[in-house]
This record gives C-alpha cells, sequence and structure tokens, in this order.
C-alpha cells in the first residue's frame, strides 16, 4: 500500500511539472527544427552502411552500461549567478534558469535551461526549445522501448558587443548515441534571436557564403581521405544554405557557420564548422 502510495505521488509531481511547462508556448519553428535534426540523425543511421567509401578511423570506443535508479526526480531550480559567467552587453547574465532531471527504471533526463537578463525576447525561444525536448524524452519514456537517456548542457561560445552566442548541446542515448546542436544568436540591444538569413541581408550573400562553405569541404577532402562531407545530388546533401543554419562569431568577429553531426558529413566527423573569410561574408561582429 505505500508503495502504491509513493508511486501515486511521483506521478502527481510529474503531472504537477508537465502542467506547468505546458503553459509555456513552443514555436513551431523551434519544434520542427529538433524533429528535423533527430530526422537526419535516423536517415544517417542508414546511410552509413551504403557509404561503403568512407574511411573509418579510430578505435572503437568502450560502452558502459548505465544503472538508473528507480525514484523520479523532477527538479525545477532557479540558479544563483555563477562564478565565470559573462556580462552580455545590455542584456546582463547567462544563467542556468532551471534544470529538468528525471530518473527511473530504464530512462534518464538532464536539461539544463539557460536564459538571458533583463527579460531579453529570445528567452522564450530558448525554452520553447527546451520545453521540445523534455517533450521528446516524455513522448519516448511513455512508448517504453528500453533505455532510454537524453542530456542537454550549454555553453557561450561567443560573447561580442553586439552578439552573444549560445549553443545548446544534446546527447539523446537509445540504444547507439545521437548528438545534435542548437546556436542561439542574440542582438545584445534588442534581446531578440537572430537567424543567419538576417545578418547576411540578401540571398546573393547566402549564395557566396554557401560556395565558400563548399570550396572548404572539397579542399578538405583532397587533402584528408578521412574526411568525407555529402556535396552530391542526393536528398539531404549539402548544395545551399536555407540561412536557417547554426552561426556565431569567433573571437575575430569572423562568421562561422556550425553544423552538427550527420547533417553534412558521416557521424564519425562530429560537429563541423567553417569560418567564412571577412570579403565574403561581409559581416564582422
Amino acid at each position: 500500500m505505500r508503495e502504491e502510495e509513493n508511486i501515486r505521488g511521483e506521478d502527481e509531481v510529474v503531472r504537477m511539472w508537465k502542467e506547468e511547462y505546458e503553459r509555456i508556448p513552443v514555436p513551431e519553428e523551434t519544434e520542427a527544427r529538433v524533429r528535423e535534426g533527430i530526422r537526419q540523425a535516423r536517415l544517417e543511421k542508414k546511410r552509413r552502411d551504403q557509404k561503403k567509401y568512407i574511411k573509418r578511423t579510430g578505435a572503437a570506443a568502450a560502452a558502459a552500461l548505465l544503472v538508473f535508479g528507480t525514484a523520479v526526480n523532477v527538479s525545477s531550480v532557479v540558479a544563483n549567478a555563477m562564478d565565470g559567467i559573462p556580462v552580455i552587453g545590455g542584456i546582463a547574465k547567462v544563467v542556468t534558469f532551471r534544470t529538468y532531471t528525471d530518473e527511473r527504471d530504464f530512462s534518464r533526463a538532464d536539461i539544463q535551461i539557460p536564459q538571458l537578463g533583463k527579460n531579453a525576447e529570445a528567452n522564450a525561444e530558448i525554452m520553447g526549445y527546451a520545453n521540445s525536448l523534455i517533450a521528446r524524452y516524455e513522448a519516448e519514456v511513455a512508448e517504453e522501448t528500453g533505455q532510454y537517456a537524453l542530456e542537454s548542457t550549454y555553453e557561450v561560445v561567443s560573447d561580442h558587443d553586439d552578439y552573444v552566442s549560445i549553443q545548446i548541446n544534446t546527447v539523446e542515448t537509445q540504444a547507439s548515441g545521437a548528438e545534435y546542436l542548437k546556436i542561439f544568436t542574440v542582438d545584445t540591444q534588442t534581446g531578440q534571436t537572430v537567424s543567419l538569413s538576417s545578418v547576411l541581408k540578401d540571398e546573393a550573400a547566402l549564395e557566396a557564403v554557401s560556395r565558400n562553405i563548399l570550396e572548404q569541404m572539397e579542399e578538405q577532402m583532397a587533402e584528408d581521405s578521412g574526411k568525407v562531407y555529402y556535396t552530391g545530388e542526393e536528398p539531404g546533401d549539402f548544395q545551399k544554405l536555407t540561412g536557417k543554419e547554426n552561426f556565431y562569431f569567433n573571437e575575430k568577429g569572423s562568421l562561422v557557420i556550425v553544423f552538427g553531426e550527420y547533417e553534412v558529413a558521416p557521424g564519425y566527423m562530429g560537429v563541423v564548422s567553417f569560418e567564412i573569410p571577412d570579403e565574403i561574408s561581409g559581416v564582422v561582429a
């Protein structure tokens, strides 16, 4: 009887937490990006077997068995200011606003949710993205497909007077692992996120940067046979930018385009990035 009461109590905590997060609107475009990243990862798993010419290097990583606890622990924590967190223009600090954790017999989640100060408009989009990750986790757990883990952390990858970029890294483990990322680049004066297309201004600039990325891919493959990029005509191959890609400005102020695992290359290539010459991008932070 006591065990049944404990289970009911845990279910009530989960229900209350879900109701809180469900009140936060999830932008349709944000959720679509998450689903597309996951779809691309699963598509790549099939494609890897078909790409016989890919040179695989490195030793296989040792597998570790995850032992999950039986208790459900759902927490929502407002963090204090942390040492080393940078001050961001007119926005103030980046803090871990909440941390969603859940631990059950065969599943585990640990999702950090960063937020910017002064009610930055980007906060709603960041929260919506985190909410979609949590929704995915809960959907997978409900299907009871076996051991499953979802971990999401963040880092400030760029901090300039005009822009700050927060990269959210997510690792999904279920039989095999998939890793994907999302970079929110925020205008420090308005507190709004900016897209690659808005930074590059026009279609001509977008096409110029696309050509440069293709050139860099071809050069890298010519110099190193272990590097492979999908630059052909098959569905999913990289041909040009859409203007929605992840990006940030590096320490020199130059534009850097970032592609997650499986987006433009085999999984063993991991996350790949391309620094764009200033004279081609036409923008400097």
